[in-house]
């Protein structure tokens, strides 16, 4: 599949295998795994708690590929997975106090809202729990101390974007937003409009597919000069197709989109989106589960004090079938 171009500092972290385990513990969120790929036996160190903390919104399929990673890091590393979301910033602070008064062994973080976070994950450092960072926080994770970060560059994601979308001859793009405050969404439709300067965005609640697919349709019925449209998740980006079809402008406005799921890669297939940019949520998921076990097992910080980018990959007609078989096993 085509691939952005990174700077030269970008890591690679050599993931251990997959093995076959019961399900591991967890709250929240939806039924737990009861098995994991492969075979073999579960790590001999002792077994440890790990909370895993996001900002997931109900209904976003992103957070189940990214919780799937994380399941199958722990049943092979031995731990007891905890795992709690909620899109308020307040609230997630609130979860990750819970987590240390759980004494767990480790916490991994989404950073959609940094400021809300900064101080109970001090107190987190303070008691001695090592943090790892998610998906969110690409800019921030050092300054809440967190010793690693897994994810992707998400204003360099954008601008991989605008560069896919200005190749296609797209100049007047709407951005669609469905989380206002969220950083991360915020810095990918600032890479597309340094790449295409007449960008615009469009705040939508993500919580409410009716209300996205009414705020997109009005939008696009009161801009008649844009060209090309973004959603920022999968099934937000399959919602805005809807309405783009209903105008019937699949013709005139091109759809892309940010992230995965075996939907929108046959949407990618059928032509009906024109691609996508992956961030990887599994590997995400697995990476920071099995590195905060990776200090248990040996004091071992992966990274090394960057950064570990699992994205972007650019997946358009070409690239999507061979993507669809894992994005049909939930771990695209």
């Amino acid at each position: 599949m085509a691939q952005f171009s990174w700077r030269k500092a970008t890591l690679v972290v050599a993931i251990a295998p997959m093995l076959a385990l019961s399900a591991c513990s967890s709250t929240g969120g939806r039924t737990e795994e009861t098995g994991g790929a492969g075979g073999g036996q579960v790590a001999t160190t002792e077994r440890m708690k790990v909370a895993l903390i996001t900002h997931a919104a109900p209904g976003d399929t992103f957070w189940d590929i990214l919780r799937k990673g994380a399941e199958e890091a722990a049943a092979k590393d031995n731990v007891e997975l905890l795992y709690t979301s909620d899109p308020e910033g307040g609230r997630q602070a609130q979860l990750i106090q819970q987590a240390i008064d759980q004494k767990v062994g480790g916490i991994a973080v989404t950073l959609a809202k940094p400021d809300a976070l900064k101080d109970v994950l001090k107190k987190a450092a303070d008691a001695g729990i090592p943090v790892v960072s998610l998906n969110s926080g690409a800019d921030v994770w050092q300054q809440v101390g967190a010793f690693t970060h897994f994810g992707s560059d998400e204003n360099l994601a954008g601008a991989a974007v605008g560069e896919k979308l200005s190749s296609l001859g797209a100049k007047r793009p709407i951005c669609v937003i469905m989380e206002q405050g969220n950083v991360a969404l915020d810095s990918r439709c600032a890479g597309v409009k340094s790449k295409i300067p007449a960008t615009e965005n469009l705040f939508v609640q993500g919580t409410d597919m009716t209300q996205v697919s009414s705020t997109v349709t009005a939008k696009l019925q009161a801009t008649p000069d844009a060209d090309a449209i973004i959603g920022l998740g999968a099934p937000f980006t399959l919602t805005i197709n809807k309405a783009v079809e209903s105008l019937g402008l699949k013709d005139k406005v091109k759809v892309a989109s940010f992230d995965m799921n075996g939907e929108l890669a046959q949407a990618i297939i059928d032509g009906k989106v024109a691609f996508t940019v992956d961030q990887q949520p599994w590997l995400q998921g697995y990476g920071a589960v099995d590195a905060l076990w990776q200090v248990k097992r040996g004091g071992i910080h992966v990274g090394g004090g960057l950064p570990v980018l699992t994205g972007p990959s650019i997946i358009d007609q070409a690239a999507a079938p061979d993507v669809l078989k894992f994005a049909k096993e939930g771990i695209r």
